[in-house]
């Protein structure tokens, strides 16, 4: 076999090759995405404080000088933190009745109970804890 044959063999068998890639990707059905979009504002009750929040989204910086969103961001805040401020419709979480450290940890023959129990009680209180 000579030179110009082989080179012919060559340039058919890669053409070949090249058309049947083509058919097979054209002939092939495209998967599913992986991933859904969720719709899940349909069905969610309307929240006022929800569109609110989306209202002061959309207005930008004006926001900041906006009362209503001021207001809103106050009512979100609360609303995550489980604080309940005098005009704020939430229910209220009942509070913790139970010391955090059992008073006998104190009398305890553990340092480090001892320790423990007397860095807790000087620990300052978070503000609107009380």
């Amino acid at each position: 076999m000579d030179g110009k044959m082989l080179a012919r063999l060559g340039a058919v068998v890669f053409v070949g090759t090249g058309i049947t890639l083509k058919v097979v990707e054209r002939t092939r059905t495209p998967d599913a995405p992986a991933v859904r979009i969720l719709d899940r504002d349909h069905n969610r009750p309307a929240d006022p404080l929800r569109a609110s929040l989306r209202h002061c989204r959309d207005i930008g910086e004006a926001a900041t000088r906006d009362p209503a969103c001021l207001k809103a961001w106050a009512e979100n805040r609360d609303r995550f933190l489980g604080q309940v401020s005098p005009g704020t419709s939430l229910t209220a979480a009942p509070p913790i009745t139970a010391p955090l450290i059992p008073a006998d940890a104190t009398s305890s023959d553990d340092p480090g109970r001892k320790q423990a129990a007397s860095a807790a009680a000087a620990a300052p209180e978070p503000d609107g804890a009380r």
